[in-house]
């Protein structure tokens, strides 16, 4: 049974041929190389053609931007540290914290757990440039920036997130008293959270599916 293994996620596949799609991260086929029972990439040897004698050239050495000098430090450091899953972990444990929070603080009327909601939610608001970073770093270099349906989505949650995080931070700025239970926009101002919540849920559904497609789960 021959092994084909897609070079954007790691998926391996068995199969005569491989798939038309990735199921993990939607790449085409033409992403697919065959592996060896060690997962080494098999490689067809190269057809030697004669070449022309080179003529001899004097090259002057550029030295590199030092803006592309430091990108590349920086993408070595976050990919090298798994900088994104790290600092994916914070939104992850405070965004349904923060939810709950907030419905205990509307349903029961203790305003205690509303204003814990509400820094948290500023905390997050305050990690997610990091998280968003990192996570385009780690696509560009890792996934080789591929424009596939599963990355789409990902991309497209965390700016749901963002933008949820910023308009509750900012209307409760504006307006304190909109998670009291006598205020009438208490439910909408819930509801955006659980948008934000089920879009965080989603991110890291597909984040999950990444990080273990070559694992066979």
């Amino acid at each position: 049974m021959r092994r084909w293994k897609c070079k954007v996620c790691g998926y391996i596949h068995e199969g005569a041929e491989p798939p038309e799609k990735c199921p993990i991260c939607m790449a085409d086929r033409t992403q697919f190389a065959e592996i060896d029972a060690n997962g080494d990439e098999i490689t067809a040897a190269p057809v030697e053609e004669p070449k022309p004698a080179p003529v001899p050239q004097e090259t002057v050495a550029v030295p590199a931007p030092r803006q592309s000098r430091f990108g590349g430090m920086l993408a070595k450091l976050v990919l090298g540290l798994h900088l994104h899953p790290i600092s994916v972990h914070f939104p992850n444990g405070l965004l349904p914290a923060s939810v709950v929070f907030l419905a205990i603080g509307i349903f029961l009327g203790l305003a205690a757990f509303g204003e814990a909601a509400f820094f948290n939610m500023i905390f997050v608001l305050a990690m997610m440039p990091v998280v968003m970073v990192t996570g385009y770093l780690e696509w560009q270099r890792r996934y080789q920036g591929a424009k596939t349906f599963l990355f789409l989505v990902k991309i497209s949650c965390s700016i749901v997130v963002l933008l949820c995080l910023l308009a509750l931070v900012i209307w409760r700025f504006i307006d304190p008293t909109v998670t009291d239970p006598a205020s009438t926009d208490r439910l909408l101002y819930l509801g955006i959270s659980l948008v934000m919540l089920v879009a965080a849920a989603i991110a890291g559904h597909l984040g999950g599916k990444l990080v273990f497609a070559g694992r066979g789960r």
